[in-house]
């Protein structure tokens, strides 16, 4: 009897199942690790948009449509990420994105052809958009207090992938590297969010599994989901994503045709104004709990608009004015987020899907319009569409704040 007691111990003390606590943690930094992956990715299209071009002899326009394939397959993603993840879970979506990604950087790095570019940036798209939903609904399922920081300091890592891919591609490219190793050399990120999340156990007690046999309640959703509180907010999330990503997207063409900006300078610029995004956060992670959600945004819109302006219109020195208007956008998307998870604690992921299929659509068409008006009217005016998604956004939050306060 006695030679028999340790047995039962050894596996408690060595079982590889973590606390609950502990899992929470190891799950937040996977949720982390994904979003830096997802600032990186979203963000390298924009890095090398300007080698593309002249490599395949495309015009703005098609630059922007291609642009438009990622935010129509994340806006498609969307939609139906949040649905599953009320289903099978957050950890599971999180999983497929990081296959979807791998698929299409390698398919997209492979292509020659408008269509075939066109198709593959869709499907990256569609990841992208499965970790914007469901990254953020981890972190609504493991963190219930001070939710608006955990999501501004997830957001954070997003522009941490943000600030570094500028440096990334535009080293390589300064090397003579082709846009399409910079892309395939991405992809051994992909594949380590497949392992991050396929590796890390759940929580067993803290974190409530979704019901798979619960369905899908439409009522439900069309009687949480469309009120005009949530309209306001869809709108000004759309504006938002269109602002920001037109920064992203094309920013580089801008300074070099407009302000007579290198290529090391333009992308420099880029990294800046993620650097701002990045810093932003972090700072905003405190603040937004102590000003209130709604004012909070309001206040980054103007002042992110400002900047706008100045940095557009006025003379190349003050270009700098444009990233830093970084600073102001960077709580903007997480705080609206945390808006939306406080007032609805029900069919949340689906919710918070249908917001990110509202920002998808500002991403979408956004880009893809600063790309047509540059077309017509130079890239000047077209990049001045971004401060016209800026007033915009401000408006909806405007009449937001009149139907409630968070």
């Amino acid at each position: 009897m006695q030679s028999s007691a340790p047995a039962p111990a050894a596996p408690t003390t060595l079982s590889p199942t973590p606390s609950p606590a502990r899992a929470i943690w190891l799950l937040t930094a996977a949720g982390f690790f994904s979003f830096f992956i997802f600032g990186f990715i979203d963000n390298l299209k924009g890095s090398t948009l300007s080698s593309l071009l002249v490599d395949l002899d495309f015009s703005y326009a098609q630059g922007g449509s291609i642009l438009f394939g990622a935010y129509l397959g994340f806006f498609i993603s969307t939609l139906a990420a949040g649905f599953l993840a009320d289903s099978v879970g957050n950890q599971k979506i999180l999983i497929l994105a990081g296959g979807l990604i791998a698929v299409g950087v390698l398919a997209f790095a492979g292509a020659g052809s408008f269509w075939l570019l066109f198709g593959t940036m869709l499907i990256i798209g569609l990841g992208m958009g499965c970790i914007e939903v469901s990254g953020n609904g981890l972190i609504v399922e493991l963190h219930r207090v001070n939710r608006g920081r955990y999501l501004n300091l997830l957001a954070t890592f997003h522009g941490i992938g943000s600030l570094v891919v500028p440096l990334y591609a535009g080293w390589l490219l300064n090397a003579g590297v082709s846009w399409r190793q910079v892309f395939q050399y991405t992809i051994p990120l992909a594949l380590l969010l497949v392992l991050a999340f396929a590796l890390t156990p759940r929580p067993q007690k803290s974190v409530p599994v979704p019901s798979a046999g619960t369905g899908f309640d439409w009522q439900a959703v069309g009687k949480l989901g469309f009120t005009r509180q949530m309209i306001w907010f869809y709108l000004a999330i759309a504006f938002y994503v269109s602002a920001e990503l037109g920064i992203g997207a094309w920013i580089v063409e801008f300074l070099q045709r407009s302000k007579g900006f290198s290529l090391t300078g333009a992308t420099g610029f880029l990294s800046l104004f993620f650097g701002m995004v990045m810093a932003g956060r972090v700072v905003g992670s405190f603040v937004v709990e102590r000003l209130g959600y709604v004012r909070s945004v309001l206040g980054a819109a103007t002042g992110g608009l400002i900047c706008v302006l100045i940095g557009i219109f006025g003379p190349p020195a003050l270009a700098v004015f444009v990233p830093l208007c970084g600073l102001f956008f960077s709580i903007i998307f997480p705080t609206i987020t945390a808006v939306v998870s406080v007032v609805n604690k029900e069919k949340t992921n689906t919710i918070l899907g249908l917001l990110f299929a509202a920002g998808g659509v500002g991403g979408a068409l956004g880009p893809w319009a600063i790309g047509l008006a540059s077309n017509s009217l130079g890239i000047q005016w077209g990049f001045s569409l971004v401060a016209v998604y800026c007033l915009l956004a401000i408006a909806a939050v405007a009449m937001a704040q009149r139907t409630f306060r968070v």
